[in-house]
């Protein structure tokens, strides 16, 4: 099994790109299925999840090709709407499948979804949208066996929570529906705009992505085109995350920083130098210790995101003072709070409540990635500690960050992969 090694102390130096977004490719991924001929996605992230989503797409009739950062995906001999249990536990986002493939065949087998543990994250929002479409669904001992007679049907949803998976598959069922669908209490997050661009590439139309309330146009038919996949905003603070933790001068590259705004503020409280223009951030780290950070509460879009929950706390267990974290998505988010604190980190976990009370130093140790963002933080944590850390089960963080290691090194990072 393979693990990253590190060995701390040295303050990041440089330059480095962020690539194409995890969360806006696998829906891109997935709209797919709904385009008649090829379609090229560029700036299409190496990651196992990405990968899981392709071999989906194989299995469901589509020709699927990698030519560098563009994948290029025929959906035109989609014939299958049956994923099997073993595609489907790849990844939690999986689900986002279900909506295009049954718009596109009128029907899908499919089971529940796999990825990291965080705790309860129901579909039930998605089941629910996706009856109102008129999708026909049964589920049985964990899969779900799902048919539509002719077209989906427009209609009116409201979301009790803005979930940005149902917003995701509301968009792909009701892109073909017949008649107008009207999503209220929509996600807003810029994952949710990159895949109503995509849509309208495509011949949709599609109205108000990233905002509260949008408005989808039923039409009969969508064609291929080319698309860009957004950078993902969540490396690109994992990055800063990695540059305020050791001290150090880093300039984040190819991102849109009005993805951040919900982030930044953040580092600045902690006493860093944030300096942006259009498509970079430049974060120089204080001299001294950083300070604490008196309230985040991770919130929808466009406020604090939940994915960077993780990688902030590596950074604030060596401000000077208390950090009060208080997350408000998911129930089991702090997993990695118990293996920074094999690192020497203080923290104290109430609930939804994490307090992180700083301390001068981390220290090198084995320690575990529990999921995708946990992991980011024990690598964060990593290059900032004194000594040797060696962190395992990284198949967790390759399922969000292209080979993490090889990115980190240019910026004067001591860390290699080995089995």
């Amino acid at each position: 099994m393979e693990r990253l090694v590190i060995s701390g102390e040295t303050p990041l130096q440089g330059g480095i790109d962020v690539h194409g977004a995890k969360n806006s490719s696998l829906p891109l991924l997935a709209a797919t299925v709904l385009c008649h001929g090829q379609t090229a996605l560029h700036n299409c992230p190496e990651l196992s999840d990405v990968a899981a989503a392709c071999e989906i797409l194989s299995y469901l009739g589509c020709q699927v090709e990698r030519e560098g950062r563009t994948v290029l995906v025929d959906a035109t001999n989609v014939t299958g709407g049956a994923v099997p249990d073993s595609l489907m536990r790849e990844m939690r986002s999986s689900i986002v499948f279900l909506g295009a493939i049954a718009a596109r065949v009128g029907h899908a087998d499919i089971s529940f979804p796999g990825g990291c543990e965080l705790g309860p994250r129901p579909i039930d929002l998605h089941l629910r949208a996706l009856r109102k479409l008129g999708l026909e669904i049964r589920e049985d001992r964990g899969s779900l066996e799902c048919t539509v007679s002719g077209r989906m049907k427009g209609a009116n949803i409201t979301l009790s929570f803005p979930s940005v998976g149902a917003t995701e598959n509301i968009l792909l069922a009701a892109a073909t529906a017949d008649g107008t669908t009207v999503i209220n209490n929509a996600a807003q997050e810029p994952e949710i705009a990159d895949l109503a661009d995509f849509l309208n590439r495509c011949g949709a139309d599609v109205r108000g992505a990233g905002e509260g309330v949008i408005t989808i146009r039923g039409v009969e038919r969508l064609e291929s085109c080319e698309h860009t996949v957004i950078p993902d905003r969540i490396v690109a603070a994992t990055y800063l995350c990695c540059g305020a933790a050791t001290g150090g001068d880093v300039e984040v590259r190819k991102v849109n920083t009005a993805h951040l705004a919900g982030i930044l503020p953040i580092f600045e409280e902690m006493g860093c130098q944030v300096k942006t223009s259009n498509d970079s951030v430049r974060l120089i780290a204080p001299k001294g210790r950083l300070k604490s950070v008196r309230d985040v509460r991770t919130m929808p879009y466009p406020g604090f995101p939940t994915d960077a929950q993780a990688p902030i706390m590596a950074v604030a267990a060596l401000a000077d003072g208390t950090s009060v974290f208080v997350e408000n998505i998911f129930e089991s988010r702090y997993k990695h709070a118990a293996e920074l604190a094999r690192m020497g980190a203080r923290i104290k976990l109430e609930g939804r409540v994490a307090l992180v009370e700083g301390v001068p130093k981390l220290y090198g140790a084995q320690v575990m990635a529990t999921d995708l963002r946990g992991g980011a933080a024990l690598v964060a944590a990593g290059l900032a500690a004194e000594g040797q850390t060696v962190i395992q089960d990284i198949k967790h963080i390759d399922r969000g960050y292209e080979r993490i290691e090889e990115a980190l090194r240019p910026l004067g990072a001591n860390i290699h992969r080995e089995l």
